[in-house]
């Protein structure tokens, strides 16, 4: 028994420092970000009651300070992110903004009243189990030194190929598919964003660590070779295209699925983050992230079930119901009439 724990300790040797302060702003994101959705439905319920709904293009909320606060929350929330992503791997901090999703879900609970169906806290529980997992089995940082190193990465054939399909494919999407397809496939704008996304963030990790280590006494920021703001402006275009069209109930999932797998295989070819882990830790990180899936899923489909209902809403869904800033509103006295 001591051999065998012995062995356990020297297989698990524990998290960086890096790896620490990255899951540290990760949650700190989440938590912002969760939170500002309440703050900012706070803001849109109580400019409604005095002007015109944000639903049907009123713009009272502007005058709103509970929506500005919510507003500087979610800002907060995007740095502690940008941040997160110098000091971490992908891998860790992607799956992790699931996290947002329960504080949103549970301060909606308690705040707004709005109902938590027993499968939503299922959705919960589910997310919290896979980040845990995730996060005890996440590979250690990658030691750089100098963007250097972070261009070498990014020009090694691996890793141009998977930008060159992805480029491709997502300029074939927009010009072949996007005109045809857009209105009425969600895969279609989802699918573009996922893929610009994808190597976005590896842009914004490749910033993040030229700032950390400019700010530790090495200036690298005058070598920036990132195409950062094209792709996360495309990419934030055509997201807002999305839930633009189709209900968010579809997109936020799809979304993430999409997003998520896509970001982690850009970061295991770009920073080799496999090639420091064994087999059984790979398995482990990929069944966190199945369990933090499953849990979005849950959460996302029975949002609008009513208790003691079966009802589940189908998978495609009318844009045209009542929302206030991206958020729906419940459904449930329609639910509950034959």
């Amino acid at each position: 028994m001591a051999e065998s724990g012995g062995s356990w300790r020297d297989s698990y040797k524990g998290m960086s420092s890096d790896n620490i302060k990255g899951l540290v702003l990760a949650l700190s994101s989440s938590l912002f970000i969760g939170a500002s959705f309440i703050v900012k439905k706070k803001g849109l319920k109580k400019a409604a009651s005095t002007g015109t709904r944000a639903g049907v293009g009123g713009y009272s909320y502007l005058y709103e300070p509970l929506w500005w606060i919510g507003m500087t929350t979610m800002l907060l929330g995007e740095i502690a992110n940008f941040a997160a992503y110098a000091f971490a791997p992908a891998i860790l901090v992607t799956p992790l903004g699931a996290v947002s999703i329960i504080i949103s879900a549970v301060l909606a609970h308690i705040i707004l009243r709005e109902k938590l169906h027993i499968f939503g806290i299922l959705g919960c529980a589910l997310c919290v189990v896979g980040s845990t997992t995730i996060v005890l089995h996440a590979p250690q940082e990658q030691e750089i030194d100098s963007v250097i190193e972070v261009w070498n990465l990014a020009t090694e054939p691996a890793f141009m190929f998977y930008a060159s399909l992805v480029i491709g494919a997502a300029v074939f999407l927009i010009i072949r598919f996007a005109p045809l397809y857009g209105q009425t496939n969600v895969m279609v704008y989802i699918g573009i964003c996922s893929l610009v996304g994808s190597l976005s963030v590896m842009s914004v990790k490749a910033l993040g660590i030229a700032l950390k280590l400019t700010f530790s006494g090495t200036n690298q920021i005058h070598r920036g070779y990132f195409l950062l703001s094209n792709f996360v402006t495309k990419g934030i275009a055509f997201h807002l295209q999305a839930l633009d069209t189709f209900n968010t109930a579809i997109v936020s999932p799809i979304y993430y699925v999409m997003f998520t797998s896509l970001t982690i295989l850009a970061s295991v070819i770009m920073f080799k983050d496999w090639d420091r882990q064994n087999g059984t830790q790979i398995v482990t990180e990929m069944c966190g992230f199945v369990t933090i899936l499953s849990g979005t899923f849950l959460l996302h489909r029975t949002k609008d079930m009513v208790e003691g209902s079966s009802v589940i809403l189908p998978l495609r869904i009318s844009k045209h119901i009542n929302e206030e800033e991206g958020i729906p509103l419940r459904r449930q006295e329609s639910l509950r009439s034959p």
